[in-house]
C-alpha cells in the first residue's frame, strides 16, 4: 500500500498535541496576536492582491469580509478566553453530597480544517483561530481554486507556526482524500452539502467528530408592510456581495402578491444605483471563481427559461472573463433546478406567494436552509415564519450581517450543517467538555453497593419518594 504523504506531519502533531493542549491563556493569545498582526499589517496588501488575482474581489470587500472578521474574532477571544478556559462548576443532586462537579475544557487534539474558495481567508483562519484558542494542533487544507490566496496563507502559517503544531498544505482533491484517511480527532469542513456527506463518511471510519458548515437555499420573505427601498437595498447587497458566491446569500425571494410590483421595481433601481455604469465596468463587483462554475450558472438560468421562466433584469455574462451580471428571474417553475439547487451566484429568483402561510409551506417543502430572512413590519408574520420553519440562522429586516456578531453561534441544521462556530461556540467546537466529579467526603453511594439488602432497598425507596 502506498504511504500517505501526510502521515509524518500527522504523527508529528500527534506527538505534540498533549503539550499544546496544556498551553496557558497567555501562550494561546500570544499566538493569536501574532496572526492578527500579520493579517493587519505585513500581509494585508498581499492578501488583497491575491484575492483580486483569484476572482476580482474588490479591496474594500476583502477588508470587510475577509480580513476584518478575523481581526474582530481574535479581539473577541482575547477578551473572553481566560473565562472560557476556566473549569465551570455545576450543581450536584442530593445523593452526591460531599462531592464537587465541574466541566473542564480540554483540546480535542489534532484537527483537520478543510476550507472553501468563496471566502478563502475568512473561512480558513476563522476556524483556525478557534482551534488555537482551544489548544489544538491543526492541519489546514485550503481550496485549490484560489491558488494565489492559498500561497499567501501558506506563507503566513509557515512564518508564524511550527508545522508540528499548525501546518497548511496545498493541493487538489487527492490531497483532501489523503488527509481524510488519517484519524483526526476533529474535522471542520466548510462547503457544499454534497461534499459534506463525503466528509462525514470519511470521518465515520475513525469516529472523528465533525463540524460541517454547509449551505442550501436560504429564502427571503418580503410582504407589503416592509420598507421596499430599504429591503431592496439590503437584499441587493446580500446577493451581490462576492457576486453571490456566499453560503448565506439570499437564494430566492418569496414576495407577496401585494408587494411584488413595488419590490421588483425597487430592486431594479437599487442594482442600477450600485452599478451605474453596469456591473461589468464596476470595480465594486467580483467575478465568478472559474469557468465550470460560470457554465453551471448559465445552465441553471437557461434551463429555467426553457421551462417558462422570464429574466426581468440582467442576464448578461461573459465566460472568458468569468463575469455574470446580477440577474433577476421571475415565473420560475418550482421543479426547475434554479429552485432546487443552491445557486451560489448573482442570480435571484422571484417567487410570488399569496401570503405568509404560503411562504411557510414553500420553505418547508425544501431541506432546512442555513439562513432565513424575513422583511416585514407585521409581528404576526414574523412570528409565524420563526415558529413554523427551521433554519440554522435568521435575520429580520436584514440579511448576511449576523455573521459579523461574534456573540452569536453560526451554523446550519441537517442539510445546511452540523455544529456551530464563531466566538465561544467556535471554542466549544474544538474542545471536549470533560465532566468531572471530585469526592471530598464519604459518599452516600457507598452505602448502596452490593450485597443488596432490604435496608438498602428501603433507603432507595425513601430517596425516590423524596424526589417525587
Amino acid at each position: 500500500m502506498k504511504a500517505n504523504p501526510y502521515q509524518q506531519l500527522f504523527d508529528d502533531q500527534m506527538d505534540r498535541f498533549l503539550k499544546v493542549g496544556k498551553t496557558t491563556y497567555k501562550e494561546r493569545v500570544t499566538k493569536l496576536k501574532r496572526l492578527k498582526n500579520a493579517l493587519e499589517f505585513e500581509y494585508k496588501q498581499p492578501l488583497r492582491d491575491a484575492l483580486f488575482s483569484d476572482f476580482g474581489k474588490p479591496f474594500l470587500e476583502t477588508d470587510l469580509t475577509e480580513i476584518y472578521p478575523i481581526l474582530a474574532e481574535i479581539k473577541h477571544i482575547e477578551r473572553n478566553l481566560r473565562d472560557w478556559m476556566r473549569p465551570k462548576k455545576v450543581g450536584n443532586p442530593l445523593p452526591m453530597i460531599g462531592s464537587r462537579s465541574y466541566i473542564e475544557y480540554e483540546s480535542k487534539g489534532v484537527c483537520l480544517i478543510l476550507s472553501p474558495w468563496n471566502f478563502p481567508v475568512n473561512l480558513t483562519f476563522d476556524p483556525l483561530v478557534s482551534a488555537i484558542a482551544a489548544g489544538n494542533c491543526c492541519i489546514v487544507k485550503p481550496s485549490e481554486f484560489t491558488p494565489a490566496t492559498s500561497q499567501v496563507m501558506a506563507e503566513i502559517v509557515s512564518a508564524l507556526f511550527d508545522p508540528s503544531e499548525i501546518a497548511l498544505v496545498q493541493g487538489e482533491v487527492e490531497t483532501a482524500k489523503a488527509l481524510l484517511e488519517l484519524p483526526f480527532h476533529h474535522i471542520f469542513f466548510t462547503g457544499s452539502p454534497a461534499v459534506g456527506k463525503q466528509i462525514m463518511k470519511a470521518a465515520s471510519r475513525h469516529l472523528s467528530s465533525v463540524t460541517l458548515e454547509l449551505g442550501g437555499k436560504s429564502p427571503a420573505f418580503v410582504d407589503e408592510t416592509a420598507s421596499m427601498e430599504t429591503t431592496a437595498k439590503r437584499l441587493a447587497w446580500g446577493k451581490c456581495l462576492n457576486a453571490g458566491q456566499i453560503c448565506v446569500a439570499p437564494d430566492y425571494v418569496l414576495v407577496t402578491e401585494k408587494a411584488k410590483g413595488a419590490f421588483v421595481e425597487a430592486l431594479k433601481n437599487q442594482l442600477d444605483s450600485f452599478f451605474p455604469q453596469g456591473a461589468s465596468h464596476s470595480e465594486s463587483y467580483s467575478r465568478i471563481i472559474h469557468t465550470a462554475h460560470h457554465r453551471r450558472l448559465q445552465d441553471l438560468v437557461n434551463s429555467a427559461v426553457t421551462q417558462g421562466a422570464r429574466i426581468i433584469y440582467g442576464g448578461g455574462n461573459t465566460e472568458e472573463k468569468h463575469f455574470f451580471e446580477p440577474t433577476l428571474i421571475d415565473q420560475v417553475p418550482e421543479d426547475a433546478a434554479l429552485l432546487q439547487e443552491e445557486i451560489f451566484g448573482p442570480v435571484l429568483p422571484i417567487v410570488t406567494v399569496k401570503d405568509v402561510d404560503a411562504a411557510v409551506d414553500f420553505i418547508n417543502r425544501k431541506p432546512r436552509p442555513l439562513a432565513l430572512y424575513t422583511f416585514s413590519k407585521n409581528k404576526g408574520a414574523i412570528r409565524k415564519l420563526s415558529t413554523n420553519t427551521r433554519a440554522g440562522t435568521a435575520c429580520i429586516n436584514h440579511n448576511v450581517v449576523h455573521l459579523s456578531n461574534n456573540h452569536l453561534p453560526f451554523g446550519g441544521i441537517n442539510n445546511s450543517g452540523i455544529g456551530k462556530a464563531h466566538g465561544h461556540h467556535g471554542f466549544l467546537a474544538f474542545s471536549n467538555e470533560r465532566a468531572t466529579v471530585r469526592q471530598y467526603t464519604p459518599s452516600s453511594i457507598d452505602l448502596l453497593m452490593p450485597p443488596y439488602s432490604d435496608l438498602k432497598q428501603r433507603m432507595v425507596d425513601a430517596t425516590l419518594r423524596w424526589f417525587k
